[in-house]
């Protein structure tokens, strides 16, 4: 058994290597991440092998991103945070309310009762979300996860060409050279960095924080730098490699070929997924009449997609990544600690 998994294991990472080499090839935006999420997606749709990808590496390739998240942070960046947060608390409270209306039209729409629709709807951390729908008596959780794993997919692919399109003008090469030409010029903070990473990933875990191997080095590596001590910044290959892992986590995610009525489900998230792109498009360009960000700033502050991908894009594009982050983290702990208790005294008064 272990032969086959380790063999299983290389074929999937081979062809996410391909994946990315040919999306790269094409000049498809973000290349690392998208190839080997198509590749890992067309893999376990149309093979009878099960594609195999160790969690750890996704792990580990996780706290990369919230490390390379934590350098933004800066004092300047802190002030700013705390002026922003009216701003960050109204566009979420907005971005959710949106959700709940357009997931009561799909639900009258599609016949798929609204807890489902709704649950599936929010844009919260994937695990917290399903572990949530689990609690709750009458939700279909084959309807919540495919509409959650449908918009991060939906996202991850639709953002980049967005963000390399005409709406935003950007240039793909000169956003990825830019980034390319960061180096690890001073190996010695990393004795006391990654130390730092791993402990507060082990206290998140810990004390059950939502995200842990994000938010863990996300927090030790912004501590760090705001004591005074700078950290080495990511070479590119290694940001490609964390982006690969993630690809490959996210394209295993969808298994279509397990879901009964494939069909309505699929043109459901897809519809879902498209309406709530487009309004995180539109909030963004409200944001950007109150307070002066760049137009990939601001999107990708308020796209309902998972923080660590919208960290790659903010990467990609030279976007402000610690508004990125802000906006994303806010939201995230605001679905993490007040959406659910919410959603049960919804649920409860809507079944009455």
């Amino acid at each position: 058994m272990n032969s086959i998994k380790s063999k299983n294991i290389i074929l999937t990472l081979s062809l996410a290597v391909l994946g990315a080499l040919l999306f790269s090839f094409i000049g498809i935006p973000v290349p690392w991440l998208l190839g080997p999420l198509a590749a890992t997606l067309l893999f376990s749709s149309f093979s009878k092998v099960t594609p195999v990808f160790p969690a750890k590496f996704r792990d580990i390739s996780i706290m990369i991103i919230g490390y390379s998240m934590g350098l933004s942070f800066t004092k300047e960046s802190m002030i700013q945070m705390g002026t922003s947060l009216p701003y960050m608390l109204t566009f979420t409270v907005v971005l959710i309310l949106f959700c709940g209306f357009t997931a009561k039209l799909i639900s009258k729409m599609t016949g798929i009762d609204y807890p489902s629709i709704l649950v599936g709807s929010i844009p919260g951390g994937l695990s917290q979300i399903l572990v949530f729908a689990e609690e709750v008596k009458g939700i279909d959780l084959t309807v919540v996860t495919f509409l959650q794993v449908t918009r991060v997919i939906m996202i991850v692919v639709t953002v980049p060409f967005l963000l390399f399109g005409p709406l935003f003008h950007q240039n793909a090469a000169e956003s990825y050279s830019a980034l390319s030409s960061s180096g690890m010029d001073n190996y010695l903070p990393l004795l006391i960095y990654i130390p730092a990473a791993i402990l507060f990933t082990l206290l998140g875990k810990r004390i059950k924080s939502p995200t842990p191997y994000l938010l863990g080095p996300l927090a030790a590596t912004a501590l760090l730098g705001l004591s005074g001590l700078e950290g080495p910044s990511i070479p590119a290959i290694v940001l490609d490699l964390a982006q690969l892992s993630i690809g490959c986590y996210v394209g295993m995610l969808m298994k279509p070929k397990h879901l009964e009525n494939k069909r309505k489900i699929f043109i459901l998230a897809i519809i879902s997924s498209i309406v709530l792109i487009g309004g995180s498009l539109l909030m963004s360009f409200g944001l950007r009449q109150i307070l002066p960000l760049s137009a990939p700033t601001s999107f990708l502050s308020l796209a309902p997609g998972g923080m660590d991908q919208m960290a790659i894009m903010a990467h990609e594009v030279n976007a402000d990544l610690s508004t990125v982050t802000s906006y994303q983290l806010f939201r995230i702990f605001f679905i993490y600690f007040i959406i659910p208790p919410f959603l049960k005294w919804l649920f409860r008064r809507l079944s009455q």
